[in-house]
């Protein structure tokens, strides 16, 4: 797993988020994976560096639940086609809440952060070549995919931080 303080969590929230975490993180070994943990955790701090920070109010374990459950939203964990998959339900009995709290705490998530389904920054990272939210770009008012563009263009795009990586360097 990764370590606790990589990504930037304000002094205040730290105790919240490393309970958060905490919970996630066990889920994820128990049950997902590192991908999902490492999301998690982007999320929490993201959220916990919202002003005021949403995770100050209600229970740790709801705020978790929500975490997980709106990542699984985003990257169709409940699709049983998907690896890992677990039901909605599933992940709420392994998370020890209820359903209606977990979605009600990932509805306000995917408010508070403006989500959607593939959201490029809590896609998995096993997800991202397949994803296409991250490869349409718009070129000179055209919508296309950065991966049939010139290695230039592609270039522009990754170093405007809107692609992971160059496609053509990824070609063998």
């Amino acid at each position: 797993m990764p370590k606790q303080n990589q990504f930037k969590v304000p002094k205040k929230m730290l105790s919240k988020y490393e309970e958060i975490i905490a919970i996630t993180d066990q889920v994820c070994e128990r049950y997902l994976n590192a991908e999902y943990a490492n999301l998690s955790r982007k999320m929490a701090a993201a959220l916990s560096r919202k002003r005021p920070s949403p995770l100050e109010r209600a229970r740790t374990k709801s705020w978790a639940a929500g975490i997980l459950y709106a990542l699984a939203q985003v990257n169709f964990l409940f699709d049983k086609s998907q690896t890992p998959h677990m039901s909605a339900r599933e992940l709420c009995q392994a998370l020890e809440v209820s359903q209606g709290t977990a979605s009600a705490k990932a509805r306000d998530i995917w408010n508070i952060i403006d989500l959607y389904p593939l959201h490029p920054d809590y896609c998995l990272p096993s997800l991202l070549d397949d994803n296409p939210m991250i490869w349409m770009l718009s070129v000179n008012g055209l919508i296309v995919d950065i991966r049939g563009m010139p290695r230039g263009v592609q270039v522009q795009a990754y170093q405007q931080g809107l692609i992971p990586y160059i496609p053509a360097d990824q070609k063998s």
